[in-house]
C-alpha cells in the first residue's frame, strides 16, 4: 500500500515540522529576555538564527543541484519570491511582533496561515477544497479564536497587543503566499532543493537587512543569545523547514498546513512550562478543539 505509506509518513513529518516550529517563538522570548543593558534586537536575532543554519542549507543546495538540470530565470524569479516572502519576510515580521505579544498569543494569530493559504489556492491557483477540509477548519480556528479571546481579556493594554497581533498576522500572510506558492516549485524542484535555495535567498535578504540596519558589534551577544540562535537555527529552522516541505510533496500543502494546527497547542505548554505564561479552561477547550480538527484531517 505504497499511498497509504506515504500519506502516513507525509503527517508525520508533517506533526514533526510544528514541533519544530512551536519551538520558535519559545526560543526567542528566552532570548529576548537575557538580562544585558541592551536587549537583543530582532533583526541581529535572526540574523543569527540564518547564519547558524547557513552551513546545512549550503551544503544540501550543493548536493541536490550538483547533478540536477540548471535553474530557468523564471525559476530564479520565483525563487527570490518566494525566499523574501517565506523564512525572510515572515520571520521579521513575527520576531517583532512577539516583542509585544506572549508566545502563546503569537503561535495562535500565525496560525492564521492555514486558512489563508487555502483560500489563496482557491482564489489564485484554481484549487478546490473537500468538506473534511473545511470541517477541520472550523474546529481548529474555533478552538484558536476561543484561546486568543482570552489572552485579550489577560491584557492590560490592548494597545502594544494590537500592534504585535498585526505584525504577527502580516507575517502570517507572507508565510502563506510562501507556502501557496512553494507546491508546484517543490514538485518540480524536490524538497530538498527548492528548500535549501529558498532558504539561501533568505539568508542573504536578512543579512543585507541587518548590515544596513545595525552596526557590525551588534553581533557581539551574551553566550545565551547565540545558544538560543544555535538551538533556533537546528531545531525551529533546518529540521522542521525539510519535513514541512517533504510533507507537502508528499501530502498536499493544504493537509500539511493543517495538520500543522497542533502547533498553538504545543506552544501553549512550553510557554507554560518555560516561560512561565498562563493557561487556562479556555485555552484547553480550545487546543481540544484544534486536535479535533487536525484528526479530522489526518484520516485517510
Amino acid at each position: 500500500m505504497p499511498d497509504s505509506r506515504t500519506h502516513r509518513i507525509g503527517l508525520w513529518l508533517a506533526f514533526g515540522a510544528a514541533f519544530g516550529f512551536s519551538l520558535k517563538a519559545i526560543f526567542v522570548k528566552l532570548a529576548y529576555a537575557v538580562p544585558q543593558p541592551h536587549p537583543v534586537d530582532a533583526v541581529t536575532l535572526l540574523s543569527l538564527r540564518m547564519v547558524f543554519s547557513l552551513p546545512v542549507f549550503l551544503w544540501v543546495g550543493f548536493q541536490a543541484s550538483r547533478s540536477a538540470p540548471p535553474l530557468s530565470r523564471r525559476d530564479w524569479a520565483v525563487l527570490v519570491a518566494l525566499g523574501l516572502l517565506g523564512y525572510y519576510g515572515a520571520s521579521i515580521l513575527d520576531f517583532i511582533g512577539l516583542r509585544y505579544i506572549s508566545a502563546g498569543l503569537e503561535r495562535l494569530i500565525l496560525f492564521t496561515y492555514p486558512t489563508l493559504t487555502l483560500l489563496i489556492g482557491v482564489l489564485f491557483m484554481g484549487k478546490s477544497i473537500s468538506r473534511r477540509e473545511i470541517g477541520a477548519l472550523i474546529l481548529s480556528y474555533a478552538g484558536i479564536g476561543l484561546a486568543f479571546a482570552h489572552d485579550l481579556q489577560l491584557a492590560d493594554d490592548l494597545r502594544p497587543v494590537l500592534i504585535g497581533a498585526a505584525f504577527v498576522f502580516a507575517s502570517s500572510l507572507s508565510y502563506a503566499f510562501y507556502l501557496a506558492g512553494s507546491a508546484p516549485m517543490i514538485q518540480r524542484l524536490g524538497a530538498a532543493r527548492f528548500t535549501a535555495l529558498a532558504m539561501l535567498v533568505s539568508t542573504a535578504a536578512t543579512q543585507l537587512h541587518f548590515f544596513v540596519t545595525q552596526p557590525v558589534s551588534a553581533l557581539i551577544q551574551p553566550l545565551p543569545i547565540y545558544f538560543y540562535g544555535i538551538a533556533m537555527a537546528l531545531f525551529a529552522t533546518v529540521l522542521p523547514v525539510f519535513m514541512q516541505s517533504a510533507a507537502i510533496r508528499r501530502i498536499g500543502s493544504a493537509k500539511a498546513v493543517l495538520v500543522g494546527t497542533i502547533g498553538p497547542m504545543l506552544t501553549l505548554f512550553f510557554g507554560w512550562w518555560l516561560l512561565g505564561e498562563p493557561v487556562s479552561a479556555a485555552q484547553l477547550v480550545g487546543t481540544g478543539l484544534v486536535l479535533a480538527g487536525v484528526l479530522m484531517v489526518s484520516r485517510r
